[in-house]
């Protein structure tokens, strides 16, 4: 079976302990797919800078939210 490729989508940051001054604690925020990234328990999220890093995956939770509220969200 093929590996499932990774897909855009929008978390939920549930801890921000470690990255205070990059993440806001319940904030929703952009998923980027990186496959290699994913490998290793890592997201790649748009952070408050507006630029792209690596963050552990367990201090996000995933979220699926409406298509008026994607179009609205989106930054590209």
């Amino acid at each position: 079976m093929p590996a499932q490729k990774a897909k855009k989508g929008f978390a939920v940051c549930v801890n921000n302990a470690d990255y205070p001054a990059s993440l806001e604690r319940s904030k929703i925020y952009e998923i980027l797919p990186d496959e290699k990234a994913e490998q290793h328990h890592l997201l790649r999220i748009r952070d408050e800078s507006g630029e792209e890093y690596l963050y552990p995956a367990e201090i996000f939770v995933a979220v699926e939210l409406p298509a008026k509220l994607i179009a609205a969200l989106k930054t590209e």
